[in-house]
């Protein structure tokens, strides 16, 4: 086993990242040979304090403590190289100070390299988190892995590495990518103790008519404030920050109200030093920084020193007035987004506090409410929630952020979807959303028409892309006409045709005995169907046989008719007589069909109700 110590020991302990360690098997020396793992943690961001080679393939591996404090040991990010092909290894991280986390509960490290340079998590199945008796019974984290490249590099990391030096590069990049229409500016608040740029970030776009106001006339300049990266291992809440600024200061029509109407104030990373060393919560000096807002000194935190100052500089002005302070952070031990907030006695202002997290969570599908906390509790009296609204004006809303490590719940409560970087800024996205969301629910933003809208969702989608199997030509979807809720009178057009004859009694008409109203049974109607027609036509053969048409005394009487008509002469009455005696004689088969019947509706004036309600009317009519 080789040197497990690093040539750049910061003296905490005798133990510091490890610097280009080669771990060999006991009893070899010299030169190492492939497959002698060499371990390397000197680098931003990197934390391993010593491995050691513990059987044929497994690896003990010591977390380095934050620095001038060995209490908090989480966080890790090394390297290993000089690998076999197909070789196996199993690590096992030893001296983790946190047992309370998500390493059970689908939370496992990453790992890219040198070929594959995105980052991926292990698979459950080869993370194991559990008390081993071997070491004093603390909680131990395992993984197996086999490395199948000898010439990559492999890095493992517990999240996705935020550094202090990725930060500087993208601001770089997004301040150059500035045109002549300024929408940021960015300056340096403050040097840490290793003399690291605070930046801090303002977004504002307020016309000038705005400023002119005063606190006085209740018309002041609203101002929300955002701080980032006060534990520096908490790299995913620098991911949800970049996703925030990235959409302030983009072409959105929401980034560009709020740009307008809002001032943005943004620390993106509080504890510099922190982040570069490989510290799981602490500065440089190793103190929690977000328990020492009430007590941070200018000599050992500057940094908190100048945000505080910065703040109360808002606070007393009469221009300005500071209505939101959000703390963004990661979560090692719960699922999901949620908010912590504050207590206060007074009713009213902590039912306004409730407001924007309930908002929030209407935003975010991953929001999880039921790990939403409002406390007063003593042990946080240091942190920034805690400080900001004991020594602001009321009027400050202060929460913190807080995002998981891992991941989600999806709809189903049981399904886990693990976070990676674009789920992180969804989130600070979403942030940005529910800020509009809520000046408009408390009327400082007017609610937007629905026609605005409309316009405005054309306006941005007529020059996407289009497929080249789509046609080009683009109609305009036109609103859909009011209809009345009320339902509407049904108009009928009925054409009955009676095929009476001309010679049975009065009431015949021009057209050869045709009559356009044909007389309807009793208790019937004009819209009754064929089942009503038979029970009138069953009444009328029973009560006037002789003048039903399609009897046979009426098919006798055309089959030997006359042109005498049916005159009172002698020998139109033999006639008759004999008629009617060859008509009995001789019956014809005759199958009676129902006469014809024809009902229009007109549909113009049909609804979905009343074709029903006037149905039934119809069958009780004919219960009647």
């Amino acid at each position: 086993m080789g040197d497990s110590d690093s040539e750049d020991s910061d003296g905490e302990g005798g133990l510091g990242n490890v610097s280009r360690v080669i771990i060999r098997p006991p009893g070899q020396s010299g030169k190492a040979k492939r497959g002698h793992l060499c371990f390397d943690a000197a680098f931003e961001t990197g934390n391993l304090g010593k491995a050691e080679l513990v059987g044929e393939f497994e690896y003990d591996l010591f977390l380095r403590p934050d620095t001038c404090n060995p209490r908090f040991r989480f966080w890790f990010n090394f390297t290993v190289d000089n690998v076999k092909q197909d070789q196996r290894v199993l690590f096992h991280i030893v001296n983790i100070s946190k047992s309370r986390n998500l390493f059970s509960s689908g939370l496992t490290p990453l790992v890219k390299s040198s070929s594959r340079p995105k980052w991926q998590r292990l698979s459950k199945r080869q993370v194991f988190f559990y008390r081993s008796a071997m070491h004093q019974g603390h909680y131990v984290l395992s993984f197996a892995f086999i490395f199948d490249k000898e010439e990559d590099v492999y890095q493992f990391a517990l999240a996705w590495p935020y550094s202090y030096s990725r930060l500087q590069s993208y601001l770089n990049v997004i301040d150059a990518r500035q045109g002549a229409d300024k929408r940021f500016t960015r300056c340096v608040l403050i040097k840490s103790l290793q003399n690291r740029n605070v930046d801090l970030l303002t977004i504002d776009h307020v016309t000038c008519k705005q400023r002119s106001t005063n606190r006085l006339d209740r018309s002041f300049i609203r101002v929300i404030v955002i701080l980032c990266r006060t534990h520096s291992s908490e790299a995913p809440a620098s991911h949800v920050c970049q996703g925030l600024i990235e959409f302030l200061v983009g072409n959105h029509p929401i980034a560009g109200v709020l740009r307008e109407n809002f001032v943005f104030k943004i620390v993106p990373m509080v504890n510099p030093d922190g982040v570069f060393l490989g510290n799981n919560r602490c500065n440089l000096m190793g103190q929690d920084m977000n328990r020492n807002w009430h007590i941070g000194s200018e000599f050992t935190q500057p940094e908190l020193h100048a945000v505080k100052g910065m703040l109360k500089e808002l606070d007393n002005s009469d221009t300005y007035q500071i209505d939101f302070v959000i703390d963004l952070h990661a979560n090692s031990s719960m699922h999901g987004c949620f908010i912590y907030g504050n207590t206060y006695e007074d009713v009213y202002r902590y039912e306004r506090h409730l407001v924007f997290p309930r908002l929030f969570a209407s935003n975010a599908p991953d929001y999880v409410a039921d790990h939403t906390m409002f406390n007063a509790d003593e042990r946080k009296a240091g942190s920034m929630r805690r400080f900001s609204c004991e020594r602001l004006s009321d009027t400050v809303n202060a929460y913190t952020l807080e995002v998981s490590m891992a991941g989600h719940y999806l709809k189903d409560g049981k399904t886990i979807s693990l976070y990676n970087e674009d789920g992180y800024y969804r989130v600070g996205r979403n942030l940005a959303r529910t800020l509009l969301q809520y000046y408009r629910f408390i009327n400082i933003l007017p609610m937007p028409i629905v026609t605005e809208v409309r316009g405005k969702r054309r306006g941005r989608n007529r020059h996407a892309h289009h497929s080249r199997s789509r046609s080009k030509t683009r109609y305009e979807v036109k609103p859909r006409p009011k209809t009345p809720r009320c339902h509407a009178p049904i108009a009928y057009t009925n054409l009955s045709i009676c095929y009476d004859s001309g010679g049975g009694g009065g009431g015949s008409s021009d057209e050869g005995g045709f009559s356009p109203a044909r007389p309807l049974a009793p208790g019937s109607s004009s819209f009754s169907g064929y089942r009503n027609y038979r029970r009138a036509a069953t009444a009328s053969c029973s009560q006037h046989p002789g003048h039903d048409q399609y009897s046979p005394f009426a098919l006798g009487a055309l089959k030997t008719g006359s042109d005498h008509g049916g005159g009172g002469g002698a020998g139109g009455g033999v006639k008759s007589k004999r008629s009617a005696a060859v008509t009995i004689e001789v019956p014809l088969p005759v199958n009676v069909p129902p006469k014809p019947y024809l009902s229009i509706i007109d549909l113009n004036q049909l609804t979905r109700g009343s074709l029903k309600l006037k149905s039934n009317s119809f069958d009780a009519a004919d219960r009647r």
